[in-house]
């Protein structure tokens, strides 16, 4: 997949760098030629410009991307103006950055619907739901064991836990289920999860329902392919 990462600081540089480690075709874009430089070697491309510059940005690749991430935190201006211009630029899929209360609601203003708290979201939680879109949120425990949101297998939906027998076949543990559903907030439409409680072998798995797993990633990796 293609992501075009705007903004090199630590929140862009670390993110860059995992999605290229993951083999993802990545472009760092930032204003500051040093930043670039340093990372040229390690991912895919990077391109030194001003990211407001309407001329410039359209010279990117957008209609290829799969996601435009702007990661500008510590100029808020620049930040709103980049989302902006991708916005107009008719981008298909953007993830703002937010660092306060205001850029959130100019954000939400502009139905950007996805979009990061880099104190609650780390890169490296970003990179692995843009790995894999099944992935709906990720947690790690330690070096080897995470806990993932992913939503359910087609193979599975209507089976019981029991039926689907994961422990055994996979490794990994089901904590308990999500029911998605979309409501309305201040005329945004905002996703909210539901448990339905822990996970017993008789709980049976819906369509677009979210399972929570626990285990090493290489195994709950096994159970989504």
């Amino acid at each position: 997949m293609k992501y075009i990462i705007f903004g090199l600081g630590s929140f862009g540089k670390s993110l860059a760098i995992r999605l290229t480690e993951l083999g993802h075709e990545t472009i760092g874009v930032d204003n500051n030629m040093q930043k670039v430089e340093q990372l040229k070697d390690r991912i895919t491309h990077t391109v030194c410009m001003d990211c407001t510059d309407k001329n410039a940005v359209s010279s990117l690749p957008l209609k290829d991307a799969d996601s435009a991430i702007v990661a500008i935190g510590e100029d808020e201006g620049a930040s709103l103006l980049t989302t902006a211009l991708l916005k107009q630029l008719g981008v298909k899929k953007i993830i703002g950055r937010v660092v306060s209360d205001l850029q959130k609601t100019v954000l939400e203003a502009m139905q950007i619907e996805e979009y990061i708290l880099p104190e609650e979201e780390s890169a490296e939680r970003l990179a692995m739901r843009l790995d894999n879109s099944g992935i709906v949120d990720s947690f790690k425990i330690s070096e080897k064991y995470s806990i993932i949101e992913t939503r359910v297998p087609q193979r599975y939906v209507g089976m019981s836990l029991a039926e689907a027998d994961l422990t055994n076949r996979y490794n990994v543990i089901v904590l308990t289920v999500l029911t998605l559903s979309k409501q309305s907030e201040n005329g945004l439409a905002k996703i909210f999860k539901r448990a339905s409680g822990i996970a017993t072998p008789t709980t049976v798995m819906h369509e677009d329902e979210v399972l929570v797993l626990f285990g090493s990633l290489n195994d709950i990796e096994k159970l989504m392919h």
